[in-house]
């Protein structure tokens, strides 16, 4: 197989995140090619700083693909862009598309364009975030007009002596993804979202989609992913299932 004339999607995360490109590359399988930009490191700086420095430097960051010519880019940081509200993400990605001069897309917006494809106007979210960040979370997708119906918090740590809970998308395993949204007791039917692009979420949904058969799973990788794939117009190989059934543009359906 030639690659050189695959298209190419630039992905910028940021630089501790160890999942996205993983992710990314298992989810869209042999059709595109990846490259990936890290924003720089913020030492010293808290959560909420951080993200807010990545907004700063976004246009930086891209720039750092040179003469390459990409044909499309994601943004692979939900949190930063939750920062902006729907309407200051969705304007800052079209601002980054016209001076780029391809389409540069957030997570978030790819989220959301899903949800326009298949009419989800109701969610559970996931969220791998502290308090205030799964506020501000929420709060974006009821502002864009997706309402939350119910949060299911995935800490990294939890003392089952103290009930301590640590928070880091990062350090989120599979075995407390499937067992927090077992024990939440979800209807099998609507929709999820596991929010944020560094919580590895691929062997919890292939589970998951056997338990939960008439439920959208989505989460940020996903979205990203399928708004790639029709951005860049690829197609014919073989790509990862739950990718494969958005692509057709079937949502989930009762087996």
């Amino acid at each position: 197989m030639d690659i050189f004339p695959l298209p190419r999607l630039g992905l910028v995360v940021p630089p501790e995140n160890p999942l996205a490109e993983p992710e990314f590359n298992r989810l869209i399988g042999a059709e595109l090619n990846v490259y990936t930009a890290r924003f720089p490191l913020t030492p010293g700086m808290g959560v909420k700083e951080t993200m807010l420095r990545y907004n700063d430097v976004l246009a930086d960051t891209l720039a750092t693909f040179g003469r390459m010519r990409l044909d499309a880019a994601v943004v692979a940081c939900n949190a930063s862009h939750y920062l902006l509200g729907p309407d200051g993400d969705r304007a800052f990605v079209a601002e980054l598309s016209e001076a780029f001069g391809f389409p540069v897309q957030s997570t978030t917006q790819a989220i959301l364009a899903v949800c326009e494809e298949f009419g989800i106007s109701r969610l559970t979210l996931v969220s791998p975030y502290w308090d205030w960040l799964t506020e501000t979370s929420r709060s974006f997708w009821e502002q864009a007009g997706v309402a939350v119906d119910r949060v299911v918090l995935a800490p990294a740590v939890v003392d089952p002596k103290e009930q301590d809970h640590e928070f880091d998308p990062y350090r989120v395993t599979t075995r407390t993804l499937l067992g927090r949204i077992r024990e939440a007791g979800l209807p099998d039917e609507g929709a999820i979202l596991f929010t944020g692009t560094g919580m590895g979420t691929l062997a919890a949904l292939a589970e998951l989609d056997r338990e939960f058969a008439r439920t959208t799973l989505l989460t940020s990788n996903l979205a990203a992913a399928w708004w790639a794939r029709r951005t860049v117009g690829a197609a014919g190989a073989e790509v990862h299932p739950l990718l494969e059934r958005l692509d057709r543009g079937t949502p989930r359906r009762p087996r």
